[in-house]
């Protein structure tokens, strides 16, 4: 598995002015309505209902929102990189500014399991992250999470 199978170039914003998380879910509810087709009210929903459970801003200005939803046919994925970090309750009480959302189907199991390692491994990559920041172009982002590892589990 590769981030190219679960992740759309579409999916992949720089947005500016987010201040508050809400705000940051409602624009990654809009991105997954805009390129999957998926209700954003559902999707906000789930990303909300999920962060209640925990932050899960993983550290090193990276968070991992995902959640589960009722129609989507495998694994979805979504990319911002936010122009000005944001606090977000992560592990290390930094901001964030690279989100990673996920979105699986209520019975996904393994497959969500695989695809939330792939890109925690992906965004754990320091050169990865570092490229990421250093690029403005929602190509050039795709780009650079395309070229990132693949899954190493079979």
């Amino acid at each position: 598995m590769r981030l190219v199978d679960i992740l759309k170039p579409e999916a992949v914003k720089v947005i500016s002015n987010v201040t508050s998380k809400k705000r940051l879910f409602q624009e990654i509810a809009e991105i997954v309505s805009q390129a999957y087709g998926l209700a954003s009210a559902e999707t906000f929903d789930a990303l909300q209902a999920r962060e209640n459970l925990g932050p899960t801003g993983v550290g090193h200005g990276v968070a991992l929102p995902h959640a589960r939803l009722d129609k989507p046919e495998g694994v979805l994925g979504v990319f911002v990189r936010l122009d000005k970090a944001l606090p977000f309750a992560s592990v290390d009480k930094q901001p964030v500014d690279l989100i990673f959302g996920l979105f699986a189907p209520q019975d996904a199991g393994v497959e969500h399991l695989k695809s939330l390692a792939l890109v925690s491994r992906t965004m754990r990559d320091a050169n990865v992250c570092a490229k990421l920041r250093a690029n403005d172009d929602p190509a050039a982002l795709f780009s650079i999470l395309a070229e990132g590892p693949a899954s190493q589990a079979a």
